[in-house]
């Protein structure tokens, strides 16, 4: 860790608390849009850690996640460096929109661009000011498009640093997830800074049990490789593993209405959902295709045949 951490000219010192603000662009109207980052250091040396939430506009959990941490002062650092940012889109934010206004899926926008288009000009600053002085990070993001995810941890298995810090964080559910062309997971990797994503709930609601497992989970991890001193006694959490998941799509079009739970494993053959139609005329199941556990469901009632409605996992293992 650097006594002096540099962050868009903005020089922070060791035991020092600073707001840099990342001017991306301007609305329109000429209104600045910043991004404000929160940095904590500590004394003593130690990890430069990333928290991040807001990539995705309407995702908001994340960012009730690292308000708390902020708020409730559980990320006051004892050793090393935390960069908070509770929310990268601010234009997504801002439309309670997953894109930026153009249109464009930050997380599939970088590394970026100086000279691209908004999402590639934000991409390109966390790429170039923050990414080179981060040792691992942690990406909250929530389920998309009306679908909702229990609380989980994905990572590559592939690599070893990140199924390490997954352990730290005991998660409830670990999910094998490969790096994806553009995100912000696969350019901190090529760099050899680990990125954890967190993913919890579904856009545009408050989910708390998620806010909860992700304020916990993150001040496990933090605490256990010494950079924070938490005098809360922690309960070991169960871990289950998943290492490879897929989609259930709607066989029909029609109105989705799922029989089995968020977080309850099924057998295969069992019935999971129905399908109608808004006229009484047919009614359509859809099964287990195997042994699995649902993580995440599509809360939406209205579906179009091949549409996701279920998402589950398979070869999973309980780790204590």
């Amino acid at each position: 860790m650097p006594k002096i951490l540099r962050i868009n000219k903005q020089s922070i010192q060791l035991g020092e608390n600073a707001i840099v603000n990342l001017n991306i662009s301007r609305l329109p109207s000429r209104t600045k849009i910043d991004i404000p980052l929160y940095v904590f250091r500590g004394l003593e040396d130690g990890p430069v850690v990333l928290l991040i939430g807001g990539l995705h506009g309407d995702e908001l959990n994340g960012i009730e996640i690292i308000r708390r941490l902020i708020f409730n002062k559980h990320i006051k650092t004892i050793k090393g460096t935390i960069i908070c940012i509770p929310i990268l889109n601010m234009y997504g934010f801002l439309n309670l929109s997953r894109t930026t206004p153009d249109g464009k899926d930050l997380n599939r926008s970088f590394p970026g661009s100086l000279n691209g288009s908004l999402a590639s000009r934000v991409a390109y600053q966390v790429t170039k000011e923050i990414l080179p002085v981060i040792d691992f990070g942690i990406d909250f993001h929530t389920g998309g498009a009306s679908r909702s995810n229990i609380p989980q941890i994905r990572c590559d298995f592939k690599f070893e640093k990140n199924l390490e810090l997954a352990y730290l964080f005991e998660p409830k559910l670990l999910i094998n997830s490969e790096l994806v062309d553009k995100s912000l997971r696969k350019t901190a990797q090529k760099l050899g800074k680990p990125i954890l994503v967190f993913e919890g709930g579904e856009s545009l609601r408050f989910d708390d049990d998620s806010i909860e497992a992700g304020i916990l989970g993150t001040r496990k991890l933090l605490k256990s490789i010494g950079m924070i001193k938490d005098d809360f006694a922690y309960s070991k959490q169960e871990t289950t593993i998943l290492n490879h998941s897929s989609w259930i799509r709607a066989k029909a079009a029609g109105l989705f209405r799922p029989v089995k739970k968020n977080g309850e494993k099924v057998k295969k053959g069992q019935v999971m959902g129905l399908i109608t139609d808004p006229y009484g005329d047919f009614e359509v199941t859809q099964k287990a295709p195997h042994d699995c556990l649902i993580f995440g469901v599509n809360n939406m009632p209205v579906v179009h045949q091949g549409e996701a409605i279920f998402h589950i996992g398979v070869e999973y293992v309980c780790v204590e």
